[in-house]
């Protein structure tokens, strides 16, 4: 069975690799073009182009997916199946190409967290579960029929970046095991809307108004939304101490039962090097913060150099 691969970040590796020490014939792979970056602006490849060249597998990158040059070298493999782990959105040129479709791994239990950011969203949510699927590629975003899926459980302080690290090595054996059932011929397909859940829940794209912390919410929502977007993009808010304002992200927190004396969402309290934040119900405390042009840090190291100049608050 001849396979191309498309995908591009960390999240992409393991299922090529596993694909590949699983015996299965990678023709090609379709990653994302040389970008600039760092300081220095140099060319960086992604990490799906270095797996590939590692294991001598040719490489396109183009830069417009229905460019006639590209579909026509996409072509020239003669696939019989293509694999889409973390690649940008497919014309139907494209995952229509061969004969036995293109197979997506998505990081959720599908028909939930339909999306551009499935982890996020779950953690952000307060899910004690989650999990990966796949599926068959169809025009309609992350809608195909479903080939499997693994649960996995969500910790209460796990934030999203953990949870992303967990689901790179589950996804890559749910993959595997699809394969080799298409391969076999005992691919069972379930559509989705079998499914008839009452709600669905979505997984947006992040934007940076999204990222604003509300601390007029209960502590252990503002908790679930920090965690949930750490380490990237980050939860942010302002940092007001007196009169200067400083640009915040909070990475990692943790619920505390003490209710304040006097609710006032975002006031900060500092004592014995902890840090805590006023939320809608109880004291929320800091212990991961970073300072707008400076390091991430703890919040024990942030209390040793950090000088009052009246309240404290975020906002």
């Amino acid at each position: 069975m001849r396979i191309i691969f498309l995908g591009t970040p960390d999240f992409s590796v393991p299922t090529l690799e596993a694909i590949i020490s699983n015996g299965f014939d990678v023709v090609a792979v379709v990653t994302a073009p040389d970008r600039p970056a760092g300081r220095g602006l140099q060319m960086r490849t992604s990490p799906v182009k270095e797996c590939a060249l590692k294991h001598n597998i040719p490489v396109l990158q183009p830069e417009k997916l229905r460019d006639e040059e590209f579909l026509q070298d996409l072509k020239s493999f003669n696939a019989d199946l293509q694999v889409v782990v973390a690649f940008r959105m497919l014309p139907e040129i494209v995952w229509n190409m061969p004969k036995l479709g293109t197979w997506n791994l998505h990081a959720s239990l599908l028909p939930n967290y339909r999306g551009a950011a499935p982890i996020n969203h779950a953690v952000i949510n307060g899910e004690s579960e989650t999990g990966l699927s796949t599926f068959k590629l169809v025009h309609e975003i992350d809608r195909g029929a479903i080939a499997l899926h693994v649960v996995l459980k969500i910790g209460e302080n796990e934030t999203a970046g953990e949870l992303h690290d967990r689901m790179m090595s589950e996804g890559s054996s749910l993959m595997v095991q699809t394969l080799k059932q298409i391969d076999e011929g005992t691919i069972v397909l379930k559509e989705q809307d079998a499914f008839n859940l009452l709600e669905i829940k979505e997984a947006p794209k992040l934007t940076t108004a999204f990222c604003q912390i509300q601390f007029n919410k209960t502590a252990t929502n503002v908790h679930n939304h920090i965690r949930g977007l750490s380490p990237f993009p980050g939860a942010h808010c302002n940092l007001v101490n007196g009169t200067e304002q400083i640009p915040v992200k909070l990475y990692r927190t943790e619920l505390s039962n003490v209710v304040p004396a006097e609710i006032i969402p975002g006031y900060v309290h500092i004592k014995d090097e902890h840090i805590y934040v006023c939320c809608k119900d109880s004291w929320l405390e800091i212990l991961e913060l970073q300072l707008a042009g400076k390091k991430r840090m703890k919040a024990n190291d942030f209390t040793k150099g950090f000088r009052s100049n009246g309240q404290i608050r975020m906002e």
